[in-house]
């Protein structure tokens, strides 16, 4: 059964009880009132089979579903999806980078944040840890201390009980101490392993030693939880390593006509100024870049994005509003990079965003602890 990112979060807490949400995959009432979601992000659904040797314990674990995430395959988006159940279009997350409108061209890193923006404002649907808050399911939110009080945990995660931690121990002693009560949910957040993909690529012996350090983790985890506790481990997004890399505008015409650079290498959301932004202007710039690209990327007008569904079904105001009047997606391993930072985003090895099966299909594994 192949299902959307959207549906997981929804289905576990309807499984705990939650009265305004539906149980989506089926997944029945939860064993024993504890549900643990244990994401590593960069966890593409190609690395289960592939490198299963790495990680014994998890791929021991039972396969539910392969996963497919929202477009752009990346953290800030896939997470609001997570934690809404709503597609990109509803809760507003459109990419790692976004115009802030009428800011006069600022751009918003979803995951560094600007506190000059709002995180409520900014992502107003209800989070599923508020809606089971309020319905007094227990939940926990077990990550690194540096992400508890930032915008983007603001805008994504609030309701949770946050709990800080930095080695494994501290996590999975966090972890263990959530789900004492019932009923209860945690969600627990690893990021070793697309950290390790980013600078060295999928299948570099830093990424193998984070991948196999994390199974290790997971093993101790398992060995501490509850009995009865159900365990669901999924991702975000997976990952390519690059093999072409494209400045936008050295030696090409990509530049012309682009106010604003926003998204990713693999996802790029392209501005126009104010003054230049009409129909004809978007459609002249889309044709121009795929003119150039031809099959390294498909390239959309925001118009096109929104008839094909790219961010949903539903687009709401303010989405309209932060999206890009283009969107250039890479193919194959095509990464396209924004002049003023080509030497930081030409110097990472692996990257995600795009609409491949690489990056935009993570599994969703599970099991019972007897």
């Amino acid at each position: 059964m192949n299902v959307h990112l959207s549906q997981i979060t929804p289905s576990i807490f309807t499984s705990l009880g939650l009265s305004t949400s539906e149980d989506l995959l089926a997944i029945g009432p939860s064993p024993s009132g504890r549900e643990l979601l244990f994401l590593i992000d960069g966890f593409g659904a190609d690395v289960i089979e592939k490198y299963a040797d790495v990680m014994p314990t998890i791929a021991r674990l039972t396969k539910f579903s392969t996963i497919q995430t929202s477009f752009p395959s990346t953290t800030a988006t896939s997470l609001a999806t997570l934690m809404t159940g709503t597609l990109p279009g509803v809760h507003g997350m459109l990419g790692y980078t976004v115009q802030v409108p009428r800011s006069g061209g600022r751009i918003l890193n979803a995951l560094k944040w600007d506190e000059r923006v709002d995180p409520i404002n900014w992502q107003p649907v209800p989070t599923l840890f508020e809606r089971a808050v309020a319905e007094n399911i227990n939940v926990t939110h077990v990550a690194a201390k540096r992400y508890e009080n930032s915008g983007f945990t603001r805008a994504v995660f609030r309701g949770a009980n946050y709990k800080g931690a930095n080695v494994s121990t501290d996590l999975i002693a966090e972890t263990k101490a959530a789900l004492q009560k019932t009923p209860s949910f945690v969600y627990l957040y690893v990021n070793d392993l697309d950290v390790a993909g980013h600078s060295d690529g999928v299948g570099s012996e830093k990424w193998l030693a984070a991948l196999g350090m994390i199974d290790q983790m997971f093993s101790n985890l398992m060995k501490e939880m509850p009995h009865g506790t159900r365990i669901w481990l999924t991702s975000d997004h997976g990952m390519v390593n690059a093999s072409e890399k494209i400045i936008i505008g050295q030696d090409n015409p990509l530049l012309e006509g682009v106010a604003v650079i926003g998204g990713e290498p693999r996802a790029r959301h392209l501005y126009l100024s104010p003054d230049n932004d009409s129909v004809s202007a978007r459609s002249e710039l889309a044709s121009r870049w795929q003119e150039y690209l031809g099959e390294r990327a498909t390239v959309l007008t925001r118009e096109s994005a929104i008839t094909l569904e790219l961010f949903g079904s539903d687009v709401s105001a303010d989405a309209l509003d932060r999206m890009g009047e283009v969107i250039a997606i890479a193919q194959s391993a095509v990464v396209l990079l924004d002049p003023e930072r080509a030497d930081k985003e030409g110097a990472m090895v692996g990257h995600h965003g795009g609409d491949s099966q690489m990056e935009s299909e993570v599994g969703l594994l599970t099991t019972t602890l007897s």
